[in-house]
């Protein structure tokens, strides 16, 4: 038996989307793809066919796999937790004066570009369960660095 991934509402909810766009979507487009490629004739040499038969099985595997993180899914409530939790949104100040945010998230629903960072990173870790004024020390890629954390707020 897998093991329960802890995720946030918003990332459940997410998830079940894609789930359901895949599904749909997706597989009418792929269907598509077929049917115009099975109309163009021989299907021995259709590169239009071999991409939509590509197309789909990634499309199914994608499907499998979501709905294996779905089914091992333990959804968080937001602000259920003492200080930082999962669903956090965190803002910190390092020790030059930049300040940073992140949002605490599942390990299914990191996005590093838009600041989502896994409550098992070392960020994620170093900050949970501490408050606004706490500092802590995260040791980064590039050394340990402090964070003071100015803000934690949940979505209400």
């Amino acid at each position: 038996m897998a093991e329960k991934m802890k995720m946030t509402r918003k990332g459940y909810d997410q998830l079940r989307k894609t789930i359901e766009h895949l599904k749909t979507t997706r597989r009418e487009q792929i269907s598509e793809d077929m049917g115009v490629a099975i109309a163009d004739g021989d299907l021995r040499e259709s590169a239009a066919y071999d991409q939509a038969r590509m197309d789909q099985s990634e499309n199914e595997s994608r499907i499998l796999e979501l709905e294996d993180q779905l089914e091992n899914a333990h959804v968080i409530e937001e602000g259920s937790q003492d200080g930082v939790g999962l669903g956090a949104r965190v803002m910190v100040r390092d020790a030059s004066g930049r300040e940073h945010r992140f949002e605490i998230v599942g390990t299914y629903e990191v996005d590093i570009l838009k600041g989502k960072v896994s409550d098992q990173s070392p960020i994620g870790q170093a900050l949970a369960g501490k408050r606004e004024g706490d500092t802590v020390n995260v040791q980064m890629p590039r050394g340990k660095q402090d964070f003071k954390i100015l803000e934690v707020v949940y979505d209400a």
